[in-house]
């Protein structure tokens, strides 16, 4: 008997991930990686997902905040869980040392079950996750919306470092969505400008770019360009922002133009950023945010994240 494909909104893959976290000396071990982040943050907005996920056995309980939320998790188990080690370095919290502290090896074609999704969102956190045969093959069963961040972070030793994605030329061609933070989109491209970055990256086949920064979202759609910032009364959530915007302007782009969408991402990022771990709002807190014009004037500039 064959089994129907199961149906989502989206379907995200991308390693499950147990971080430390290291903020004024103090540290703390917390889930992570996009499909935590974004997970979570898709289900409180209403958005149905499937994570398709690499861990070590023994850690699989840590998924049951996942399917607490309503996410559908396909757990494949691993000889490590990935992590990361982030030691953030100044009272901002935009300047981090990051350090590998496992890795829970590659997905296989094979790994991907039958999920029937309006898009799938590629969010790997360390290159090797996931290879250019899986994103042709995901090109080919619906819109790839793809985290340049598991293909330019390469692990070198104790260290993680960024480094040109040397098969960026047929990977983005395959991608509809592309998602960049400032510093990744100057590796890619050489361009420390972002709005120059993302046009040289749309040149490569993605018709619509999401580069994020420590001011806000940049995003680039069909040849235009919108601009949302993020404006949190206190920063207390750093980790885990670049993946909540890009989850929610993936969510909410199913239904909305992409002005829309970058705003709205920007607005449940902004809220995330006031809280440590994931958006835990509703999409009420969002739309009342938007209300009060939080978010003010929508084209302002910014300096070269580092």
């Amino acid at each position: 008997m064959i089994t129907p494909p199961v149906a989502v909104d989206v379907a995200m893959i991308g390693h499950f991930a147990r971080d430390k976290l290291v903020v004024r000396g103090q540290e703390r071990v917390s889930s992570g990686g996009a499909v935590y982040y974004g997970g979570i943050a898709l289900r409180r907005i209403g958005v149905s997902v499937a994570v398709i996920t690499r861990l070590r056995a023994e850690d699989f309980p840590y998924l049951d905040e996942l399917k607490q939320e309503g996410v559908l998790v396909f757990a494949q188990p691993a000889e490590q869980t990935s992590g990361i080690e982030n030691i953030y370095t100044t009272e901002d919290m935009d300047r981090r040392i990051c350090k590998p502290l496992g890795f829970a090896g590659p997905f296989r074609l094979e790994d991907i079950p039958n999920v029937d999704a309006k898009v799938f969102l590629v969010g790997p956190i360390i290159a090797g996750e996931v290879d250019l045969a899986l994103v042709q093959s995901l090109a080919g069963r619906g819109p790839v919306a793809l985290d340049v961040q598991g293909f330019v972070r390469v692990r070198e030793g104790d260290d993680l470092v960024f480094r040109d994605w040397p098969e960026k030329e047929e990977g983005l061609a395959c991608v509809h969505t592309l998602k960049v933070d400032s510093a990744e989109a100057e590796v890619l491209t050489g361009k420390t400008d972002p709005v120059a970055a993302v046009r040289e990256l749309a040149a490569y086949g993605p018709r619509e770019i999401v580069l994020t920064h420590a001011s806000g979202v940049l995003v680039h759609a069909d040849g235009r360009d919108y601009r949302a910032p993020f404006t949190p009364r206190e920063l207390r959530g750093r980790t885990g922002r670049g993946d909540t915007c890009f989850a929610c302007y993936v969510g909410k782009r199913l239904t909305a133009p992409p002005e829309e969408a970058c705003r709205f991402a920007a607005a449940v990022t902004t809220l995330k950023l006031e809280k440590p771990g994931p958006f835990r709002g509703t999409l009420e807190d969002v739309e009342r945010y938007l209300a009060e014009g939080r978010l003010g004037e929508t084209r302002w500039s910014w300096t070269p994240e580092t």
